[in-house]
């Protein structure tokens, strides 16, 4: 986030519901610290948030140490209090929030002055002196964190104007030095490009510039890799815990990627309801968890075999050996099994975008986009088919193209499910129209995908209003009925969305796309944004309901771990091409593309045991073929 940005929001902020604390002293005695050694020291720590419908405790009364040195990772749920730690310790806490107890006791130098940074204005010179150039923060989404209207160089320089006395020439050439440090290629040109211009994982690794430029002892990254595919976030996790070497930094590392934690985490702080519930090393929590919540969140976590080819754990590696392999991608390698009778057969399908290239100020000429490239496949009834690949992969245009929400360019979408046979990319819309019942979508957005005007009752029941189904007594019936199926409870139907849990609501979409008894599902990225315990119930919700309904689904998604363990074949995309596709079981155990190998060897293994033990594989794709 750019200091522009938080300045501009704290003058944005209303009067006073918060009157910071007043307290007479911002510097302790070393030997109040919990720990010698340690570089934070939070103590009954109480932050609280002042709404209309009364006081959250967002952080209630928690102590934690973080040791020099060492990367200590926060996890837990949404709503747990991870954020709001993390932006307590600097002083950013979201109006209406407070810190309002407690002590957090920095030491950024391990001889020098122990601050409470609690007792600090959070306008004052001291914090202003503390953040960013002592403390930096990586947000979790960088679109969102960036201005859009000034340059990355610009928001970047800005640290060093507040933080240094050098000149212009010399700030440029530290931030060109940062940009290249951080791996965004070119630089000396990248440093005048805008947000927009860059790529997710490009933004992320400049909000990573940002945050270390000045060279702090301490760097809170917050949910830094969530909205990243595996591949980059792979290369996220490798670039921080360089840095972090390089720089003799401490981390606090904030997720609900119990993967990720296994993966960088010395140390666990784990919280829920914003409390601290459990601490320790990282293999003690994984290994030894003491706490039930823990214990939770550990067994709801898919399980992977990860073959290492000996008995016991093999020593960790200081950093993962890395690979490259190459390959064309063409010709989809393809694992023999004989599957059953599709209900989908997808031949030859491509799809194309016109985009406009260049800007106001030069000549903007049409691109021809190729967005899925001659893909065939087939989707046995009654099967889970996965289809999985990073971002701009062309997954969800593949989803969209078997909905009708886009026309194909070419190819066809054969449909039969034994009482109708049709070719879904030929019908006009009004063809269409008795196939919107029976080819139905899950979102990923559990919030965005429900209109908020609507109650559960009238979300639920409108596909079986406008297709004409079923309406009055009827339509309240079979409503009610699906919630249940769901799991939820009659008496909901009456309340509005907002009303609801993210796990409930993306229940609700489910009985929105069920209601109409549907042959095929595209469940388009649908346990994404859901934590991890309320995940494993929803893929456990759409397992049952398979079973019992005799559901297909086309799952659509970015996270293999999941994708393993539920789907009954696999497909895999890069680029709009279809790479490698069969059986579950042989592209995970057994992958043949080089792609495939890259992004089973970037997912995080939950075991911090097996850290450092598997090389990372880059692909590389043979140009000339």
């Amino acid at each position: 986030m750019s200091l522009s940005f938080l300045r501009s929001r704290r003058r944005r902020r209303m009067a006073p519901v918060k009157a910071p604390r007043q307290l007479a002293a911002v510097t302790v005695e070393p030997s109040e610290m919990s720990e010698p050694g340690a570089i934070l020291d939070i103590q009954n720590l109480r932050t609280t948030f002042r709404t209309d419908e009364g006081e959250v405790n967002a952080v209630d009364d928690i102590s934690m140490t973080v040791r020099r040195g060492r990367t200590t990772c926060i996890v837990g749920e949404s709503g747990s209090g991870k954020s709001a730690t993390a932006r307590s310790i600097i002083q950013v806490v979201d109006n209406p929030g407070l810190v309002e107890g407690g002590r957090i006791l920095f030491r950024a130098d391990p001889d020098g002055p122990v601050y409470d940074v609690a007792a600090l204005s959070e306008t004052g010179d001291g914090i202003r002196s503390i953040r960013g150039s002592q403390i930096g923060l990586i947000f979790q989404e960088p679109m969102s964190s960036l201005s859009p209207v000034h340059t990355i160089g610009n928001q970047i320089a800005e640290v060093l104007e507040l933080h240094t006395e050098l000149d212009e020439r010399q700030i440029r050439e530290r931030v060109i030095a940062e940009l290249e440090a951080v791996g965004i290629p070119q630089p000396a040109e990248r440093i005048d490009s805008y947000t927009f211009q860059l790529s997710g994982g490009m933004r992320q690794r400049a909000m990573i510039a940002m945050a270390l430029i000045a060279r702090p002892s301490l760097l809170i990254a917050d949910e830094p890799t969530t909205a990243l595919d595996v591949t980059t976030q792979a290369q996220i996790l490798d670039l921080l815990a360089e840095l972090k070497r390089e720089l003799s930094m401490t981390m606090i590392f904030i997720t609900h990627d119990l993967g990720v934690v296994a993966e960088i985490a010395d140390d666990v702080v784990v919280m829920r309801h914003g409390k601290v519930v459990e601490t320790g090393p990282v293999e003690q929590i994984f290994h030894d968890p003491q706490h039930p919540y823990t214990q939770e969140l550990l067994a709801s976590l898919p399980q992977r075999d990860v073959p290492t080819g000996r008995v016991a754990p093999p020593e960790p590696q200081s950093t993962p050996e890395r690979v490259e392999v190459s390959g064309a991608v063409e010709e989809a390698v393809r694992h023999e099994e004989t599957a059953g009778e599709p209900l989908l057969r997808i031949e030859g399908l491509r799809m194309e975008f016109d985009s406009v290239a260049g800007t106001m100020f030069s000549r903007r000429e049409k691109k021809r986009i190729v967005a899925v490239n001659d893909v065939s496949l087939e989707i046995a009834a009654g099967s889970t088919l996965g289809l999985v690949g990073e971002s701009g992969c062309g997954k969800t245009t593949l989803g969209r193209c078997v909905m009708r929400a886009y026309q194909p360019t070419a190819g066809r979408i054969h449909y039969d499910d034994g009482d109708h046979a049709v070719d879904l990319a030929t019908l006009s819309t009004s063809e269409l129209r008795p196939y919107r019942r029976l080819v139905r979508m899950v979102f990923q957005d559990p919030y965005g995908s429900l209109n908020p005007r609507m109650t559960v009752r009238e979300v639920i029941g409108e596909p079986l209003r406008v297709a004409g189904i079923a309406q009055g007594s009827e339509l309240d019936d079979r409503v009610e009925s699906m919630l249940e199926r769901v799991g939820l409870r009659r008496a909901m139907a009456s309340r509005y969305p907002h009303a609801f849990s993210g796990g409930e609501r993306q229940r609700i979409g489910i009985a929105r796309a069920l209601i109409t008894d549907p042959k095929l599902v595209v469940a388009d990225e649908a346990v994404s944004a859901l934590d991890v315990s309320v995940r494993t119930q929803i893929l456990e919700l759409l397992s049952d309901l398979q079973e019992e309904l005799g559901l297909t689904y086309l799952f659509i998604s970015h996270d293999l771990s999941v994708v393993e363990r539920i789907c009954d074949r696999v497909a895999v995309m890069y680029y709009g091409n279809l790479v490698e596709e069969g059986p579950a079981a042989s592209v995970f155990t057994d992958p043949q593309h080089g792609y495939t190998q890259a992004l089973l060897s970037a997912v995080p293994i939950p075991d911090p045991r097996l850290r450092g033990t598997r090389p990372r594989i880059v692909y590389r794709p043979d140009e000339a073929a």
